[in-house]
């Protein structure tokens, strides 16, 4: 493990009462600890930076495919008449800038921390996948506002033309979401995800565009046309809201989902020598990125070495969180009360 140790005597106060509060100075000790062992830190950075360059591979390969048929599908509604056509094109058209910016989030996830950005470009990730997650529901505004007005007079579609670009278009999407899943971390990655979850509403659009295309050829009803229109907007809403709420999530600092903070607590109160935990914070820097900040009030004749190792470990190995700020503290040792 590699442990970076700070000790030294400050101003702060905290008061520790009977139950590790209590009264006079103390030196203090201010451990920031990244979980991982030296090889073992090898091999999670190697493994990080080819999966970095599988998302980017992927995620390129789906931009190319999506330009293409968005440009197809574009020219198809125009020259059918299909709003069903012209709709999945317009969200094709935020799908491109949804996969371009998300490609370009990841080229400055790359760049190095700097003295005033020491966490690096990852955030950028994350307002990348917000922007996406904004543009789909502006798109599906669209789309719902154009199917209204056409409910009193719906327009006549060439169907059979419009079923067969809708077609190709529904190979190419699910082509893209292929290529997405094979080598990007569609789980993992929340940049990733939103861009797969663009490329699935849009095969769902396609989808859409051919069940029209066949009532229309079969029975001559139009009006079909914008309301699989709105149903198709309806479901990339709710894609749109999941991927909002989860980035707005990380964005607030709030705890990752895969973590349970009270069983971080009972975790770290289950070691040998520790008395309290306070100031307990997790949250996400980037997707696949968490970190863990803490206060361990320790007994004064515990080895906060010891202490400090195993807190590190299990934190790790319970939790796969490699980046912790832990302080380890004795019951001598005052500073004031957090805020937070």
């Amino acid at each position: 493990m590699k442990i970076y140790n700070n000790s030294h005597e400050d101003g702060h106060h905290h008061n520790h009462d009977q139950g590790g509060h209590g009264g006079e100075n103390h030196d203090r000790g201010h451990y920031h600890a990244h979980g991982r062992g030296h090889s073992h830190g090898h091999d999670h950075l190697g493994h990080a930076h080819t999966h970095a360059s599988s998302n980017k591979s992927g995620m390129f390969i789906a931009l190319l495919i999506t330009t293409v048929i968005m440009l197809l599908e574009f020219v198809g509604g125009l020259v059918t008449n299909s709003l069903a056509l012209l709709s999945d094109s317009g969200h094709m058209l935020s799908d491109t800038a949804a996969l371009a910016l998300s490609l370009a989030a990841m080229w400055f996830a790359a760049r190095p921390p700097s003295p005033n950005k020491t966490y690096g470009y990852y955030r950028f990730e994350i307002l990348a996948a917000l922007l996406n997650g904004i543009a789909l529901f502006v798109i599906s505004g669209f789309i719902v506002a154009e199917a209204i007005g056409r409910f009193s007079e719906p327009p006549t579609v060439s169907s059979g033309s419009m079923m067969l670009i809708a077609a190709i278009g529904l190979l190419a999407n699910l082509a893209s979401a292929w290529f997405l899943m094979r080598k990007g971390d569609v789980e993992g990655n929340l940049n990733v995800r939103s861009a797969y979850l663009h490329v699935l509403s849009d095969a769902l659009g396609s989808i859409g565009a051919i069940v029209a295309g066949l009532l229309m050829l079969l029975f001559s009803w139009y009006i079909v046309d914008p309301i699989i229109s709105i149903v198709v907007a309806l479901l990339i809403l709710r894609s749109a809201w999941g991927i909002i709420t989860a980035t707005v999530h990380i964005l607030m600092e709030g705890t990752p989902a895969t973590v349970d903070e009270a069983e971080v607590r009972r975790v770290l109160l289950s070691i040998d020598g520790v008395r309290d935990i306070h100031d307990l914070h997790i949250w996400t820097i980037t997707s696949g990125l968490d970190s863990l900040s803490c206060h361990l009030l320790i007994d004064d004749a515990a080895d906060s070495q010891t202490v400090l190792q195993e807190a590190v470990k299990r934190i790790e190995e319970v939790f796969r969180i490699e980046h912790t700020t832990i302080q380890v503290e004795k019951s001598d040792l005052q500073h004031a009360d957090m805020k937070l």
